[in-house]
């Protein structure tokens, strides 16, 4: 009878391009950030034998379009494989083999029972002013709307809401993201959010902004949450998730600043030339993560042996 291979687990943090995949997790005939890893893993054949007993998973889910600063995943190995590789050796491995858009940012090893979902915290980060016909608010009246969402309640009104899912989040702290003395959007931080959480509550601030809403609108979702409504679903493509933080994996401070163009106002912000500077602003978000990734991927330096 042949012996198991023991395995290690490992823990592994990304960052990726969402607009080049259907999303983080594997699905069916498309291209996904989960199945990027599993086809390179593969192709490297560190991960054989039937997929239901291969481990791969990743922290936090995110759809399509949606950035990532950080997320983390695990993945179980031959413990003789990872004794033979050192973390230098195996992100370069795996890097040369991925597609463009992900960075292979860290791995070390950790307990058998290490779960990546079980987070201390998440912050994500929204661009409201790349929203069409966003108008900015008076700086303390927009930290007034953010300060509704910060507590701990039931969310479902501003959420897809899956079967099964407790509606009760955290929301630990919602701050405004500036750019000088422009406000750009906002970053909010809390435990764990459901589904389309953020974006919707992107929306509500953006539809405070345009007067489409008022602060006791916000309130009384939030406050009511078996009276049903709909606030909207801000576009995935102005949102990063900025981190996540673990047990012995704080989320690391951003190391480098990028100049973001403000929108284009006045009589000469037509339809076209705002849609040039949207695809500008894309490409300064993206310019932002490969910056950060760079020094948040420092590999380890290997130090050879000597007799």
């Amino acid at each position: 009878m042949e012996v198991a291979e023991p395995k290690v687990r490992l823990f592994f943090r990304i960052g990726y391009l969402g607009d080049a995949f259907h999303g983080s997790q594997v699905q069916p005939d498309v291209k996904t950030v989960q199945g990027e890893l599993i086809r390179v893993f593969r192709a490297l054949k560190w991960l054989r034998g039937p997929e239901e007993d291969q481990v791969l998973v990743l922290s936090s889910r995110t759809d399509a379009g949606v950035h990532v600063r950080i997320n983390g995943g695990i993945v179980d190995l031959d413990a003789s494989l990872w004794q033979a590789l050192t973390p230098r050796k195996m992100i370069r491995a795996i890097d040369d083999r991925l597609d463009d858009n992900i960075a292979f940012l860290t791995v070390e090893e950790v307990e058998s029972d290490h779960n990546p979902r079980m987070a201390l915290h998440r912050v994500y980060r929204y661009r409201l002013e790349c929203m069409e016909f966003w108008q900015a608010p008076a700086l303390e009246e927009f930290k007034t709307w953010l300060n509704l969402f910060v507590g701990t309640y039931d969310a479902r009104n501003f959420a897809r809401l899956e079967e099964g899912k407790n509606p009760i989040r955290t929301v630990l702290d919602v701050q405004p993201w500036m750019d000088g003395d422009r406000i750009m959007g906002f970053e909010i931080k809390g435990e764990a959010f459901l589904w389309n959480q953020v974006r919707r509550t992107a929306n509500a601030l953006f539809r405070l902004a345009v007067g489409e809403l008022q602060p006791d609108d916000v309130k009384t979702a939030i406050d009511h949450p078996l009276q049903p409504v709909d606030f909207g679903v801000a576009p995935p493509e102005w949102l990063v998730l900025w981190g996540v933080a673990w047990e012995g994996a704080p989320l690391p401070p951003s190391t480098h600043s990028t100049s973001f163009s403000p929108p284009p106002v006045g009589r000469t912000a037509e339809r076209t030339r705002k849609a040039r500077w949207q695809r500008a602003a894309q490409h300064e978000l993206k310019s932002m993560l490969h910056n950060e990734w760079a020094t948040i991927g420092i590999l380890p330096i290997t130090r050879h042996r000597t007799s």
